[in-house]
């Protein structure tokens, strides 16, 4: 009976580890991305578009915002989405890069 209950647990265990996922970050609107225009849009345009950044630092002497949306599971489709903007000391964008498995 012992013995029994503890393979129906590992089986269990092991179909959990299975069939779960992992997700970082967050949704956001990848769509506005082409509306991003060097030199003129704000970061409080940036802000409205796409919300709170899921980091923030500094790269080269400029802020940098980074936007992420990684879902990753063992079934499915996997999904990758990032945005990094660079600005200049004015609060424009400097440069930004958008990646995606979409």
């Amino acid at each position: 009976m012992k013995k029994n209950f503890a393979v129906l647990g590992a089986v269990i265990l092991v179909s959990c580890g299975l069939c779960s996922c992992v997700s970082l970050g967050r949704k956001f609107d990848s769509g506005a991305v082409k509306g991003i225009v060097e030199g003129k849009t704000m970061r409080s345009d940036i802000e409205k578009s796409f919300g709170a950044p899921f980091r923030t630092g500094v790269d080269s002497g400029d802020a940098t915002w980074t936007y992420i949306n990684y879902r990753f599971g063992l079934f499915g489709p996997q999904k990758a989405v990032d945005l990094v903007i660079k600005f200049n000391a004015d609060g424009t964008v400097k440069s930004y890069a958008f990646n995606s498995t979409e």
